[in-house]
């Protein structure tokens, strides 16, 4: 699967670190946001780590989520690094999973020191089993049940406590199991801080379902110092994701730190501060996030020297990336089939997935660019609206793709859906979830099986009453 003359396809974007492109390349803009090893070989085809993608559709069918393993590795290297660089305290980065939560990709983050952010017993289950340690687990959620804080208390992990119903419950869990070790907490605050992201995943903002209100500290601090079974570790807040502003989240590490201070007044020994995550990515050409080092630099900076200002010891200092660790480094891979020209209007061609394995740009308006894996370097000569499969109006991929002539039986490749794909995809339509593979040095390995129609009705119950074959005899 390895090609002979692979072209190497130039990264100009601020996410990660540059690489020079081939004066033999042709390459449009979109494949900018393609995977870190994305290379055109000689039969015009495109290759993500050393694989033809258009032998990976052969090989496990489509759609295909296909991940590359150096673009994830090196998104985890640099903000594993950065805070090295930056922070003159501990730090710990946290790979947050609801972007995409499975045993290969928690154990790629874990090798590479990360630790794990979930939000749900499944997502704990999952992390442990890929041999995270429970050190380096933090569970979130802003209605926990008691089954999932049981599973996080009995394995070690660490509670984001959401709300007063939470701590109550905590301390009743503690009260009723005597002698045992006291609860590792984290409380979780609302910092009243906006910013300009889609209204569903803004977190930060006062009206928000997550997070004690700031009003309420004083007595929040006053009641969890008086609990003997909690021990509260550190305060996090969370803003919102797909961020490219740099200043929300320097003000939230500037209230964080002042939260610190006063949580040392009620004689809590907060020793982590979890700044949270949401830094964007490029799903176009005209998005210009910030890079890695440059989030991370302005948070340690903020950090440093509202603590210095304050007189407080450094904390140690977590912050928990989802979509900037995962997003580019994966693509979707389609199979084309119909097309429908309307006149005057516009032109529907077809691929055999749609808002099954990617619900964003029907849920979020999300925008996505695309290429044609077998003519990547083909002249752009259609604009055309790129449809799912689904007996639904509104599955549409892309508006507007611009794209060479394609035909029936073409590879479509999405790209940047690694991130809030695969971890919201249904079964809408009884369609089975695809498959995914994980690619590296011209090895691909699958890491999630395609869902057959057995396992469509495998959680299915007939009665027997309901059972026509039985009533018809």
């Amino acid at each position: 699967m390895v090609s002979t003359h692979p072209t190497e396809v130039q990264h100009t974007g601020t996410q990660y670190l540059p690489q020079k492109r081939s004066q033999n390349a042709n390459v449009s803009p979109n494949q900018e946001l393609l995977p870190l090893t994305a290379k055109v070989n000689s039969q015009d085809i495109l290759e993500i780590g050393g694989c033809d993608v258009t032998t990976l559709v052969e090989q496990f069918g489509s759609p295909l989520y296909i991940l590359d393993e150096e673009t994830l590795r090196l998104a985890c290297q640099q903000y594993r690094d950065t805070f090295k660089q930056y922070y003159q305290g501990e730090s710990q980065v946290l790979y947050a999973s609801k972007a995409w939560n499975c045993l290969a990709i928690c154990a790629i983050a874990a090798s590479e020191g990360l630790g794990i952010d979930v939000v749900s017993g499944g997502e704990l289950y999952t992390a442990l089993n890929a041999g995270v340690t429970p050190d380096k687990l933090y569970l979130h959620g802003n209605n926990k049940s008691r089954e999932e804080l049981v599973l996080a208390i009995e394995s070690g992990s660490t509670i984001v406590a959401d709300n007063w119903q939470e701590l109550r419950i905590l301390v009743e869990m503690a009260e009723a199991a005597p002698g045992t070790s006291a609860i590792r907490i984290m409380l979780r605050l609302t910092p009243g801080i906006e910013c300009h992201t889609h209204e569903y995943i803004r977190t930060g903002h006062l009206d928000s379902k997550f997070g004690f209100d700031p009003n309420d500290l004083d007595e929040v601090f006053t009641f969890v110092s008086k609990q003997p079974s909690l021990n509260c570790v550190g305060l996090h807040a969370h803003i919102g994701s797909q961020i490219f502003e740099r200043q929300p989240h320097r003000d939230l590490a500037a209230v964080m730190v002042q939260w610190l201070q006063k949580a040392a007044n009620y004689g809590l020994n907060v020793t982590e501060l979890n700044v949270g995550g949401g830094l964007g990515i490029r799903y176009t050409e005209s998005d210009d996030p910030p890079s890695i080092e440059e989030w991370v630099k302005a948070i340690c900076e903020v950090v440093q020297s509202a603590c210095t200002a304050a007189n407080l010891p450094l904390p140690k200092l977590l912050c928990e990336p989802g979509r900037s660790l995962i997003a580019t480094a994966c693509i979707t891979a389609y199979t084309m089939g119909s097309s429908k020209v309307v006149p005057d209007i516009r032109t529907y061609v077809t691929v055999d997935g749609g808002m099954s394995d990617n619900p964003r740009p029907i849920t979020y308006q999300s925008v996505y660019r695309a290429v044609v894996a077998n003519k990547v370097s083909a002249p752009l000569t259609q604009t055309v609206t790129i449809a799912g499969k689904h007996c639904e109006s509104g599955d549409i991929l892309i508006k507007n793709a611009q794209l060479p002539k394609t035909e029936p039986g073409d590879i479509l490749v999405i790209m940047g859906t690694g991130a809030y794909n695969y971890s919201m995809a249904s079964n809408y339509n009884r369609l089975p979830r695809p498959a995914a593979v994980v690619v590296a040095n011209g090895e691909a390995n699958l890491i999630l099986r395609r869902e057959s129609y057995q396992d469509l009705i495998r959680q299915d119950c007939l009665p027997d009453r309901l059972n026509v074959q039985q009533v018809i005899s």
